[in-house]
């Protein structure tokens, strides 16, 4: 398969996974947050706010005062970062739009309930979206900044800190009992973000020791379009043996290990936890 092609795919799974993500959080916000009278963090806290105060929706805020943002990424981010954030934020306005009236469906009266949830779900978008190199604009486009310069800070941990402000806003309108739930709500959402972010990521470092490293070798290469390398061994006795080192997404791992066992059921395969992989076939940064 063409390098082109293989890309070409990979830039539409990652576009379709940020709107899923701006779906998700779209319903999170609408069904559990707004429905106890909440708020968010960032634009999309901004947005709901004024939903609160002058009956808006908060999608069309949203894509306006992502406009300015959008433009930042360009210029200090880069392209790929920026265009699938555009993706995002367009999903998100309209998804806050199309999902206003989920509000209604819902009749508990637990706003920790409505704090869980919510939270779940707008770290599980959250996540998706940074996990597919995008954004749902906003501040999170500002996280990323920060993120940046500071690479040592959680994209989730940043998010809470910086979202954090729109908290005291909210506060003054909405009273601190809303402003406590909130902050409930947000590092909900932070710890998921990361979750999920490490989660979608995880890679696997394999050590294959086998008789037929050629055959092993040419699947991987083929199959896997991704390389390995051959290391020189001896085992205890002086023999020589060669030892295949690959990594592999964990997700592929169950078929992996099938389909080298399926070439040599001998062989001997060692995994490791990978905690960081970035270079041929993989790509760990969000940006």
């Amino acid at each position: 398969m063409e390098v082109n092609t293989i890309r070409n795919k990979q830039n539409i799974k990652n576009a379709i996974f940020v709107i899923i993500g701006c779906l998700i959080s779209a319903i999170g916000v609408n069904m559990f947050l707004v429905n106890a009278k909440l708020f968010s963090g960032g634009v999309s806290g901004l947005a709901i706010l004024i939903q609160y105060a002058f009956k808006i929706p908060a999608g069309y805020t949203v894509l306006l005062a992502n406009i300015p943002l959008l433009i930042l990424s360009y210029s200090k981010l880069n392209k790929r970062f920026t265009i699938y954030s555009m993706i995002g934020t367009v999903s998100l306005s309209l998804f806050l739009v199309l999902t206003k009236n989920l509000s209604s469906i819902l009749v508990v009266h637990d706003a920790i309930l409505f704090c869980v949830y919510g939270g779940v779900l707008i770290g599980v978008g959250a996540g998706l979206a940074y996990s597919n190199h995008g954004s749902e604009g906003g501040m999170n486009i500002i996280v990323m900044l920060v993120k940046k310069k500071y690479d040592s800070f959680d994209v989730g941990q940043l998010g809470f800190i910086v979202n954090s402000v729109i908290v005291f806003l909210g506060m003054l309108i909405n009273g601190i009992n809303i402003a406590l739930y909130t902050l409930m709500s947000m590092y909900i959402t932070a710890f998921v973000t990361d979750k999920i972010i490490r989660g979608l990521s995880r890679k696997k470092v394999l050590l294959i020791i086998t008789e037929k490293e050629d055959e092993v070798c040419g699947y991987i290469t083929n199959s896997k379009n991704r390389g390995a390398t051959i290391l020189n061994g001896n085992d205890l006795i002086g023999n020589e043996r060669k030892v295949i080192y690959c990594i592999v997404h964990v997700s592929k791992l169950p078929e992996f290990k099938y389909s080298v066992q399926k070439i040599d059921e001998d062989a001997l395969i060692s995994i490791i936890d990978a905690s960081e992989v970035d270079g041929k076939g993989f790509n760990s940064n969000i940006l």
